[in-house]
C-alpha cells in the first residue's frame, strides 16, 4: 500500500495529487502531459477551477501499532514514520515516542509490526 498524506482531486476519472488555490485547485503529474506546465524537473501541474474537479479532498494513511492509533507520515526502508493520533501523553511517553511539539508524539515503527493500515479521507 502506497503511504499518502495530503490533498488529492479526482478529475475526468483519474486521480491527483493536489493542492488549493484559492478557488481553484492544482493538479500535478510526475511527467508531462496535454495541459500541465513544468515547474521543475518531473513535476507538472494543471490549475482548474474548483467547480471543475468531481472530487477533492485530503487523504492520510492510519494505522494501529501497539494497540494504539496512529497516522503514517512517511516510509524509510522497513520503517515507517508515525504519529500518535490518541491523545493521552502518558500512553505517548509509555510507547517511547519522542514530543515533536507539543502534544505530537512521533516514532518509528517496523513496518511488519504496523496493522490495520488503511486510508482515511479527512
Amino acid at each position: 500500500m502506497t503511504v499518502r498524506d495530503g490533498y488529492i482531486a479526482r478529475w475526468r476519472g483519474l486521480e491527483y495529487e493536489a493542492s488549493p488555490d484559492g478557488d481553484d485547485v492544482r493538479i500535478y503529474l510526475p511527467e508531462p502531459a496535454d495541459g500541465f506546465e513544468e515547474v521543475r524537473p518531473g513535476r507538472y501541474v494543471r490549475v482548474l477551477p474548483i467547480a471543475q474537479v468531481d472530487d477533492f479532498c485530503y487523504v492520510r494513511t492510519a494505522c494501529t501499532w501497539r494497540g494504539e492509533p496512529f497516522i503514517v507520515l512517511g516510509r524509510h526502508e522497513k520503517w515507517f514514520r508515525v504519529e500518535y493520533t490518541g491523545g493521552k501523553a502518558p500512553v505517548a511517553r509509555d510507547l517511547g515516542l519522542e514530543e515533536f511539539d507539543y502534544g505530537v508524539y512521533q516514532g518509528w515503527a517496523p513496518v511488519a509490526d504496523v496493522n490495520d493500515l488503511r486510508e482515511v479521507r479527512v
